[in-house]
């Protein structure tokens, strides 16, 4: 009994298989640079806080945002404080009128 002969893979094919093993090797190594970034970057504990950063008593903070040198804080009486990021003092203290951003 004659044994039939291998099919001929098409160029094409052959071409199109490289072509899909290569982008599912791109793939990966994205993804593991994309994970590995992450990883780095959350590593850490978070944004640091001056160590004298208090408020008031019966006040919470709602919100706090940092910028290059201060630290605002959104309070439940709705206050923003401004303060010093190094030294934690206090630069500016705005008040906020209730109704104006949809509260009541």
């Amino acid at each position: 009994m004659e044994e039939s002969p291998e099919p001929i893979e098409p160029t094409n094919l052959r071409f199109l298989r490289l072509l899909v093993t290569g982008l599912t090797v791109v793939m990966m190594v994205g993804l593991v640079t994309v994970v590995a970034l992450i990883v780095m970057r959350f590593r850490d504990d978070g944004p640091i806080l001056p160590e004298n950063l208090s408020l008031d008593a019966g006040v919470q903070a709602q919100a706090v945002t940092m910028g290059d040198g201060w630290v605002a804080i959104v309070t439940s009486d709705n206050r923003i404080l401004v303060h010093d990021r190094i030294t934690g003092a206090l630069r500016q203290e705005i008040a906020l009128t209730p109704g104006a951003f949809g509260q009541n």
